[in-house]
């Protein structure tokens, strides 16, 4: 069942540990694909609240399978004062084309006309392969509030093509393969969405400022601990619930077990997660 009482600790250790201050609400780690509607208005009416005077931006997911609940979604979302609203494709009866992408897009960001839109490229997990480059052709005059692109993909030709053909649209491309952040920022990416700024997003804001910096070096100290740490836990086994029970034993906040057909991360797995993260060295010398 949803927690609704530990998302204003959640909110207050993003803010004051991680640095992080913009969230994305019933994404893929939120499982809110496996949630109901209902508990999905309520994840998202709780982070918005809990959020307020302390959060700059909170977006919500509003994909779904069914049209109609993807637009109630968005309209949900709009009343109560959402940043934004993001659609990962369908994934059962798929989009084939760019139109038919496009015209469900624009069926579900209508219902929200004063919110900005982004599109959540993840094919590895929707099996939606169109291009994001082709997707943007033109998309502005089907969805006049479309505002980027959450791109959750690793094929950096495809991001790179967006950035270099949209820059005068100022388009918002977030990056959401955490291990290859730095990569994706250095052909323009302007910011991340991804599971391990939870638990590691003061070093990844530490990372980013030393991107600014061009300080290239430190950057990539910081790319490449993140990187160790996750091909490590990738090999044992590292989805949605490993990532639960990580930012359990990071926060001390209880994140709980995933829902079905996920299964809870074993205590082997978290002993050996712990121990690997607590080894590295990190050059601000935490």
């Amino acid at each position: 069942q949803i927690n609704l009482s530990v998302i204003r600790q959640y909110v207050d250790y993003l803010v004051s540990k991680q640095n992080v201050k913009n969230v994305f609400v019933n994404g893929t780690t939120g499982e809110g694909l496996s949630l109901n509607v209902q508990e999905r208005k309520q994840l998202a009416e709780e982070w918005v609240c809990q959020g307020k005077d302390k959060l700059d931006h909170v977006i919500i997911h509003v994909g779904a399978l069914s049209l109609p609940e993807s637009q109630e979604l968005a309209r949900h979302a709009a009343s109560i004062g959402a940043s934004g609203i993001a659609v990962m494709a369908p994934f059962f009866f798929k989009p084939t084309n760019k139109d038919e992408l496009i015209a469900f897009s624009q069926k579900v960001a209508s219902e929200a006309p004063a919110v900005p839109f982004y599109y959540y490229h993840i094919p590895p997990l929707t099996g939606v392969k169109i291009r994001v480059e082709e997707l943007l052709d033109g998309i502005k005059e089907h969805i006049p509030t479309f505002q980027g692109v959450k791109f959750s993909d690793t094929d950096l030709l495809d991001l790179a093509q967006c950035i270099n053909k949209n820059e005068r649209e100022q388009f918002t491309f977030l990056y959401g393969v955490d291990e290859q952040l730095l990569s994706a920022l250095a052909i323009g990416a302007d910011g991340a969405v991804g599971s391990t700024y939870n638990y590691l997003g003061q070093k990844t804001n530490l990372m980013l400022q030393a991107f600014v910096k061009t300080d290239l070096a430190l950057a990539r100290k910081y790319q490449f601990l993140t990187g160790e740490f996750l091909n490590f836990v990738i090999k044992l086994g590292f989805g949605v619930a490993q990532t639960k029970a990580v930012m359990t034993f990071v926060s001390g906040i209880p994140m709980g077990p995933p829902r079905l057909p996920l299964a809870d991360a074993s205590e082997e797995f978290v002993l050996k997660a712990k121990a690997k993260l607590d080894s590295l060295v990190w050059p601000d010398g935490d």
